[in-house]
């Protein structure tokens, strides 16, 4: 009887720990840092950030940072799909993306859904606003006023709840729409991270200004599935070389020192893997 227990004793452990070997090689199979091709969800409304062009294909500073991610991982074999900020952590979850690079903001509510390479950059919520309207000159003049709101975007809550200015929303599908309703006049205010406000202002500069009065941080992660500790370490590694070597200040040059938008060229601190 005591053999038998022994026995039985021996198997369950054989049959755990080739289970658990098992799951160790399932996930090293599906880790970023060992795959031959990737899909990468991003941005497809944020000019100079995230674009979709109308041949198709995708250009922007988020576009070429992750093109130079994939690069770095050794991966040719690239496929951008778009994202939105309401769907982002489920086709993250869905296995729908491998990656997500489009203006991904760190916050303590996402990352219990998905984890974060990076940042890749540190951004700060700014404001937009029609160059002949000089009143709004800090986040405080926007109480009562016209505010673009996207679903799944923190930059509204981050005005109205966050830092408590009653501004009225007005809803649009993208940071494109927040564009056609402001130089419309349909609302007086776009905000949002600098650097999607340097692209959409490079579309009117003479017509909008950005009020250069920044009041958060914002940090854009890479968005990973949360087990993918491996594929997250390797694409920090990526994102330290392209900083060590200049490529993230030329990136950041090209985009944005046209609209005159002060960067930082300094790698960020990141966020862990675990």
């Amino acid at each position: 009887m005591n053999g038998r227990r022994v026995a039985a004793a021996l198997l369950a452990v054989f049959v755990l720990a080739a289970g658990t070997a098992c799951g160790i090689a399932d996930a090293d199979e599906t880790s970023v840092a060992t795959k031959d091709t990737l899909v990468i969800g991003v941005n497809a409304d944020q000019p100079g950030v995230g674009e979709r062009t109308e041949s198709g294909s995708y250009e922007g500073f988020d576009i070429d940072i992750a093109r130079e991610i994939a690069e770095r991982l050794r991966v040719t074999d690239v496929t951008f799909t778009p994202v939105t900020s309401a769907t982002r952590e489920e086709m993250i979850q869905n296995g729908d993306v491998d990656l997500v690079v489009a203006s991904y903001s760190v916050t303590p509510e996402r990352k219990v859904k998905v984890s974060f390479a990076g940042p890749y950059y540190v951004a700060h919520q700014d404001i937009l606003v029609r160059r002949s309207d000089t009143a709004i000159r800090s986040i405080h003049d926007l109480q009562d006023r016209r505010l673009c709101r996207v679903p799944g975007s923190v930059s509204f809550p981050r005005v109205h709840d966050e830092q408590g200015v009653a501004a009225r929303p007005v809803v649009a599908n993208g940071y494109s729409g927040c564009l056609t309703g402001l130089t419309a006049g349909a609302m007086d205010a776009v905000s949002t991270d600098d650097l999607i406000l340097a692209g959409l202002a490079s579309r009117h500069g003479r017509d909008l200004r950005i009020v250069n009065a920044p009041f958060t941080d914002e940090p854009y992660g890479v968005g990973i599935r949360k087990s993918d500790v491996n594929g997250c370490e390797a694409v920090n590694k990526a994102i330290t070389r392209m900083y060590q070597d200049g490529t993230a200040a030329r990136l950041l040059a090209k985009w944005f020192a046209p609209v005159g938008l002060k960067v930082t060229t300094t790698v960020p601190q990141f966020e862990g893997c675990v």
